[in-house]
Order: C-alpha cells, then structure tokens, then sequence
C-alpha cells in the first residue's frame, strides 16, 4: 500500500512545483507587468483626468547624455530577456532541446516567416482600427510608442526592442505557460483564455482598449500556437507589428496629429 501513496505524493508534489515554477517565473517577467498594469489603470481611471486625455510612453529614454542613454537602453534590453534564457531552460530536454519543444527553430522557416506577415496583416489593420475607435471613445490613453531623442542609434535600439517584446510575450505566455498548463491538465480553450487574459492585463497601462484588443489577439496567437505548434510565427508577426509601431510612431504622429496627440 506505500507505493500508491508515495506515487500520489509525489505526482502531487510535482503539480505544487510546477505551479510554483509558473508563479516564479510570472513574478519575474510579465505576471509582474500585469500587477503594475492593473494598479495603473485603477490609478488612471479614478483621477479627474479622463482617459483619453492621459498619455502612455514606451521606449522611454533613460538619460539626457546620449552615450549613457545607449547604454541604460541595451542594458535593459539584455536583462528583460533573462526571463525568456529562464524558461528556455526550465523547458530543455536531454533528448529534446526548448527551441524544438516550442516551435521556434529553423525546421521551417519560409512557412514560420510567411505566416507570421498573414498573422501580422490580420491583427494590425483591425488592432490600428480598434485603437482609433477606443482613443475616440475615450477608452484609451495616448500610447507613445518612442520617446526617445533622434540619436544615429534610435531606430536599431527600437528594432531591438521590438524583438525583445516579441521574445518574451511569445515564448513566456505562448511557449512556456501553453507548455506547462498543458502538463497540469488544462485543456485547450482554458490554456488560450488564460493566456490571453494574461496578455491583455499587462497592457492595461494602455487603457481598456489596449486591453481588449490584446486579449483578442491573445485568443487569436493561443489558437494558432495550439494548431501549429510553433511560437516562431507568432513572434515573427510581433516583431513586425512592433517595428511598424516603434518605427512608424513620429510618421503617424505626423499624419494624424489630433488622434496620437493627447489633448490635455
């Protein structure tokens, strides 16, 4: 009669670790995004100021001394993918390595890259749409997507971290948490809504529709990761989605002044 027991004790035991691990690795990464995110919009939406006229920036600049700004922003940008090199290695196998077990190796990639433009022209013309209708509802804040100076570095510092953004989004809350949740016994639908319901808190900084309009796409990445199997395409098309934001920010700024403008 031990050996049952110990066999439930220690299949139990292995649900508590798992469990602890997913906590952990949250904690440090984008779970602790979420928190501050849900804090800020509670912050945002009980101040007299509306919404729409409140202002998010991304891409911050860290240092009114050009040389150090460069440095503060590789720097940050190589400790906020620590994360990512955590999970890879939590995830590897002695027969199986983490990039094989989440789909994002070189097995195929024509296909990973050309699904991944599909995947990018599906979700950028709707979310663009989304988040003008929310701005004008005044569901949103002003999202800047750059605040950095005009510096011979910019672009390539906002290149770099729209590939940081795509690597720990799509192999933390796809690649990890699909690949965990599954081992505790979640069944599809609940991994995809959990996920993306993950995604859409930490961009709550945003506003509500920065929330509503990740949470779909959320929905729409765990479904395709659940089908294909593989992160690459997904971060592919959020490395593109990125770019196209971080890059094409002052152009849109340029073009549609009274929508990316804050009023107040």
């Amino acid at each position: 009669m031990s050996a049952p027991r110990a066999n439930g004790y220690v299949a139990q035991n292995s649900r508590s670790r798992t469990w602890w691990e997913i906590g952990i690795v949250l904690s440090l990464s984008l779970g602790a995004s979420a928190v501050y995110s849900i804090v800020r919009i509670i912050d945002r939406s009980t101040r007299d100021i509306p919404l729409a006229q409140q202002s998010a920036t991304i891409n911050q600049s860290a240092s009114d001394r050009p040389l150090f700004d460069l440095v503060y922003q590789l720097l940050g940008i190589a400790f906020d993918l620590a994360p990512v090199a955590l999970v890879l290695w939590l995830l590897w196998r002695p027969a199986q390595s983490a990039f094989r077990r989440i789909g994002f190796d070189a097995t195929r990639p024509g296909r990973d890259i050309g699904s991944g433009f599909l995947l990018a022209a599906v979700v950028g013309i709707p979310g663009l749409g989304l988040y003008l209708l929310s701005r004008t509802l005044g569901f949103s804040v002003d999202v800047r997507t750059s605040g950095l100076d005009d510096y011979w570095w910019t672009i390539p510092i906002l290149i770099l971290s729209a590939l940081r953004a795509a690597l720990t989004e799509e192999i933390i809350v796809v690649g990890y948490l699909f690949t965990r949740l599954r081992e505790l016994g979640w069944r599809p639908w609940s991994i995809i809504i959990g996920s993306a319901i993950l995604r859409g808190s930490y961009h709550l900084y945003q506003g509500w529709g920065g929330f509503v309009g990740n949470l779909a796409m959320g929905i729409l990445f765990g479904w395709a990761y659940n089908r294909w199997g593989r992160t690459a395409p997904l971060i592919v098309c959020h490395f593109i989605l990125d770019i196209v934001s971080f890059v094409g920010y002052p152009l849109a700024v340029l073009w549609f002044p009274t929508v990316f403008i804050s009023g107040g």
